[in-house]
């Protein structure tokens, strides 16, 4: 049992502690006895405590100076807008973008043809050893309009492709390559404008370059994709091989045994070998004597006619645009025909959806009407009659009609994505646009069931180009951004900067080019024409009154392309 002391200090156990400390305040020796006899641990957490608040003091010190002292590196302000002006000058139907200062923000290429180049450099056109005017290439910044290089590369210029790889593990730079008239071969530094090599072209002086220039796979071993210009003389169309690292032909020239009356189009099936109306496989054969790197792809050698060697065609009259529908190599192919287009299964070739009759010239472009739902917006018809379709690639189901007359020969439409994962589509049309009551059901439109639903859109103004802008969230509104009464070259959305600065690039200059005039590059903020923007409501508006309308057009985000 326990006896009395036990007892009261398990009863009392603070009195029991106080007791203790007094008799060990008056017995010092004892104190003394206790403190050195004190284990090892309570000295080590101590030496533990000390380094803890030492690393504490050291990774302060470190945010303090990261923070404060170190100064951050300066971020380009980038303006909304700027413009720059060629007085006397003829602009092509040419406009990439690419980051070439390494500030993060897309910087702008394009071609002009002048007398001389800018105020800020010096080079002539005798200088590079052409005549006056030649054609110039030219970068500037996206942040403020500045040049950041500038130079004569060719008389005249028939063709122009940018960001050509180079070989795998290769230093050497980005190029533009340039096929010049009258029998140039160039490749100039993306970042520099430096020449990297220049060729005289085989080109017979009767052939007409025609467009685009292709990249094919690597067949001189070099690691790079290598390039195939197509001519065309009389009726007859050649290919002409070229290395993409030094641009020396490869072979002689191969008739392609089609005329030119069709698209061309690079594509790559499972097996690698790749096609392009005929097989490059067999025009690689006929230029240089050899098999080479290719595989035969016996399916589609099937499909191939035995004599003329073309492939069978699915399109209903000429051919006027073949598209890879996004995704990877071998993936499905967009063939717009003068009076239908189809979705063709990129490895069968064969109809992915009943091909849908139309009247189209004009290249159509690839969004999401639905969230994370491919689609494709086709212009159906020209002037007054022109209708926009937005077709679900997947079954080929109209999502929605617009009618939107346009003037001859505008601008080509764009879109960006946006982050509700669908995409906001910018469209020419005529300047004054009224609606008139719609004649489909109302959340139609919204719930993409396929239906065909149809507005009218009547001119009442004078006759200058506009820019639309459409979010599929907003489906019975069109938002106009700017007008424009000057001739228009070319046109872009772009994404300035990653995930924000939606921006559109304009090239504007005289119709004819035999007639220099004043030529102008515009960048304009898309979001900072929204306030001063015009609603045009398409049949019978909503409750949301316009302001809310522009509201909802300046908080879209933009995200970059995957």
């Amino acid at each position: 049992m326990l006896d009395h002391k036990d007892l009261e200090a398990e009863i009392h156990p603070l009195k029991n502690e106080e007791r203790k400390s007094q008799e060990n305040l008056g017995n010092p020796s004892k104190n003394e006895d206790n403190v050195k006899s004190a284990p090892p641990q309570s000295r080590l957490s101590r030496c533990r405590a000390a380094a803890f608040f030492l690393s504490l003091f050291l990774c302060l010190f470190v945010v303090f100076v990261v923070s404060f002292v170190i100064p951050c590196p300066d971020r380009p302000a980038s303006q909304r807008m700027w413009r720059i002006d060629y007085s006397a000058a003829v602009i092509y139907d040419f406009l990439a973008v690419d980051d070439i200062n390494g500030d993060r923000i897309q910087d702008v290429l394009f071609l002009y043809k002048n007398t001389n180049s800018s105020n800020n450099f010096s080079r002539s056109c005798v200088d590079e050893g052409f005549s006056s005017p030649c054609t110039f290439a030219a970068a500037v910044s996206g942040a403020n309009g500045s040049t950041l290089w500038e130079r004569p590369v060719a008389q005249d210029v028939a063709l122009v492709e940018c960001a050509v790889p180079q070989p795998r593990g290769s230093e050497a730079p980005s190029a533009c390559i340039l096929v010049g008239r009258p029998s140039s071969f160039i490749a100039v530094n993306l970042f520099t404008g430096e020449t990297l090599w220049n060729h005289s072209s085989s080109f017979s002086g009767n052939a007409s370059i025609l467009s685009p220039l292709l990249q094919v796979p690597d067949v001189d071993g070099d690691g790079a994709p290598d390039l195939l210009v197509l001519t065309q003389e009389r009726e007859e169309v050649s290919g002409h091989l070229y290395s993409g690292s030094t641009g020396h032909q490869i072979g002689l020239r191969g008739s392609l045994g089609v005329d030119g009356e069709s698209g061309f189009l690079l594509h790559v099936t499972r097996t690698a070998s790749s096609l392009c109306g005929c097989s490059v496989k067999g025009l690689y054969e006929k230029v240089t004597g050899s098999g080479g790197p290719f595989k035969s792809d016996p399916h589609w050698e099937s499909m191939l006619n035995a004599t003329t060697r073309r492939m069978l065609s699915h399109s209903s009259g000429a051919v006027r645009y073949l598209m890879h529908v996004p995704g990877n190599a071998g993936a499905d192919v967009l063939l717009v025909g003068s009076e239908a287009f189809v979705l063709l299964d990129g490895q069968e070739l064969t109809p992915r959806w009943t091909p849908k009759a139309a009247h189209v010239l004009r290249k159509p472009i690839f969004g999401r009407y639905k969230p994370d739902t491919l689609a494709v917006a086709v212009e159906n018809g020209t002037g007054t009659d022109r209708q926009i379709l937005f077709l679900d690639l997947g079954t080929g189901a109209v999502l929605c009609s617009l009618a939107l007359p346009s003037l001859p020969g505008g601008p080509l439409s764009a879109s960006l994505p946006t982050a509700d994962h669908r995409s906001a589509f910018f469209f020419w049309g005529l300047h004054e646009l009224g609606s008139t009551s719609e004649t489909c059901p109302v959340g139609v439109l919204s719930e993409g069931r396929g239906a065909h639903c149809w507005f009218s859109l009547q001119e009442t103004g004078e006759a200058r180009h506009s820019l639309y802008m459409f979010h599929p969230t907003l489906p019975r509104v069109l938002l106009e951004l700017a007008n424009v009464s000057t001739h228009i070259v070319a046109f872009d959305a772009v994404l300035f900067e990653p995930s924000r600065h939606a921006a559109y690039i304009l090239l504007t200059g005289p119709a004819d080019s035999e007639a220099p005039g004043l030529v102008s590059v515009i960048k304009h903020k898309v979001r900072d024409l929204v306030p001063s923007s015009r609603v045009v409501r398409l049949g019978e508006g909503g409750p949301d009154s316009d302001q809310a309308i522009r509201d909802r057009f300046s908080r879209l985000r933009y995200q970059s392309e995957a």
